[in-house]
C-alpha cells in the first residue's frame, strides 16, 4: 500500500528536495562558463583536465569525511590542522628518524584517527558543541606541528621524502599513478600529445591517474554507499535529524558520532599522506583553510548546517565546482584571489538555497 504522504508528492516536488540539485545546477553552469572564457585556453585538454581533476580530488577526500560527520549533525574544525599534523609526522619519522615510510604512514594513521577519537570522547562526555572543541584541537594541532617540525629540524618545511620512499610500496599506494601503459597508448595513437624535447620526449605529457584521484573515487563510493545502502547510513542520517529520538528507537548514537569523527581523520590523513607523496616534503602551514573549504563543499552539495540531511555525491559535486573554479580563473588568466571571493559567494547562495529546501520539507514558512 503507497503511503499517502509520499503518493501527493508532485515529480517536481521530489527533485527539488534531492540535496544535489544545487550542486548539479551549479556544475552545469561553472562547466559552461569555464568552457566560454577559458575554452581555448588548454583547460580541457590532457594536463587541464589532470589539473583541475586532482584539486577537486583534494577538496573531495576532506569533502566525504566532513559530509558524514555534519550529516550525524557534528562538525570537525581541526581537520586542516590534522593534515599539516600528519604530513609533518610522516616527514620526521621517515627522513629524520630513518624509520621505513610504510611504518611512518601507518604510525601517522593510527595517532590521527586516534586525535578523531578524543574529539569525539570529548564532544560526547562533555557535551561541548563540536564547534568548540574542534576549533580546540585547530589551534592545539597547529601549534604542535610546528613545534616538532622546529625541534626536529629547525625548520617549518621538511624535504626529503621523496627520495626516501623510493621503491616503498605503501607510499605507491598514496603518491603513485595507474593504467600508465594506457596512457602511453593513447600518446601513440594521438590521442594525448607527447613531450616533444628533453629527456621525456615521447613520453604523454598525462602520464597515468594519480592515486589521490583513485582515492577520492574510492571514498566517495564508499562514503555514497555507506550512506545510502547500510542500516549504518541511517542511522547517520537519524543521529543527525534528532538523536535524542534516535536513541530511542535503539540507534547507538555515540557510537555513530565516534565513528564518524574517526572517519573524518582517517580522510586528512589520507589528504595529507597523498600530499607529502607528492610534494616530497611536508610543512607544518599544510592544510590552512582546508576544513572551511571542506564544509563549503558539503554546503554546496545540500547538506544542512543543522544535521540529518545532505549527500556524499553533493559535496563530491562540490568539491569539482571548487577544483574548475580555482584551475579555470587560473587559465583563464583571472586574479587567483577571486577564488576566495567565490568561496564567500557560493557559501551564502547555497545556505539561502538549503533553508529554502528544509522549509520545503518540512513545511516551514
Amino acid at each position: 500500500m503507497t503511503d499517502e504522504r509520499i503518493k501527493n508528492v508532485s515529480g517536481l516536488r521530489k527533485a527539488m528536495i534531492r540535496p544535489e540539485l544545487g550542486a548539479i545546477a551549479g556544475t552545469i553552469l561553472v562547466f559552461a562558463f569555464f568552457l566560454i572564457i577559458a575554452g581555448d585556453s588548454g583547460m580541457f585538454a590532457p594536463k587541464g583536465i589532470q589539473n583541475w581533476t586532482v584539486v577537486s580530488a583534494q577538496f573531495a577526500i576532506i569533502a566525504v569525511g566532513a559530509c558524514l560527520l555534519m550529516i550525524a549533525g557534528e562538525f570537525d574544525l581541526s581537520v586542516g590542522s590534522m593534515i599539516g599534523f600528519a604530513g609533518i609526522l610522516i616527514a620526521i619519522m621517515s627522513v629524520q628518524w630513518g624509520w621505513p615510510v610504510w611504518v611512518a604512514i601507518i604510525l601517522a594513521f593510527v595517532i590521527c584517527i586516534a586525535l578523531g577519537a578524543l574529539n569525539g570522547f570529548l564532544v560526547i562526555k562533555t557535551g561541548l558543541p563540536s564547534f568548540i572543541v574542534t576549533l580546540a584541537f585547530l589551534y592545539i594541532l597547529r601549534g604542535l606541528t610546528i613545534w616538532l617540525s622546529i625541534l626536529t629540524t629547525q625548520k617549518t618545511i621538511i624535504g626529503g621524502v621523496k627520495q626516501v620512499a623510493e621503491g616503498d610500496w605503501l607510499a605507491a599506494v598514496f603518491g603513485g599513478t595507474i593504467l600508465t601503459g594506457l596512457f602511453q597508448w593513447f600518446a601513440d595513437i594521438g590521442l594525448i600529445d607527447t613531450f616533444t624535447r628533453g629527456s621525456r620526449e615521447g613520453q604523454p605529457v598525462v602520464e597515468g591517474v594519480p592515486m589521490l584521484v583513485v582515492w577520492a573515487l574510492g571514498l566517495i563510493i564508499f562514503g555514497q554507499w555507506l550512506l545510502t545502502r547500510t542500516k549504518f547510513g541511517n542511522w547517520i542520517f537519524a543521529v543527525g535529524g534528532d538523536a535524542q529520538a534516535a536513541r530511542y528507537v535503539g540507534v547507538p548514537v555515540n557510537r555513530v558520532k565516534m565513528m564518524m569523527f574517526m572517519f573524518t581523520a582517517f580522510c586528512a590523513c589520507v589528504f595529507a599522506t597523498s600530499q607529502v607523496m607528492e610534494f616530497g616534503s611536508a610543512a607544518a602551514d599544510r592544510g590552512l583553510l582546508k576544513e572551511f573549504e571542506a564544509i563549503i563543499c558539503v554546503v554546496i552539495g545540500g547538506a544542512l548546517l543543522t544535521g540529518g540531511y545532505g549527500s556524499v555525491i553533493g559535496a563530491a559535486l562540490g568539491a569539482l565546482i571548487f577544483g574548475v573554479v580555482q584551475q579555470g580563473l587560473f587559465f583563464s588568466g583571472a586574479e587567483s584571489s577571486l577564488f576566495r571571493v567565490f568561496l564567500g559567494t557560493i557559501l551564502i547562495l547555497a545556505v539561502i538555497l538549503n533553508t529554502y529546501i528544509r522549509r520545503m520539507i518540512t513545511g516551514e514558512r
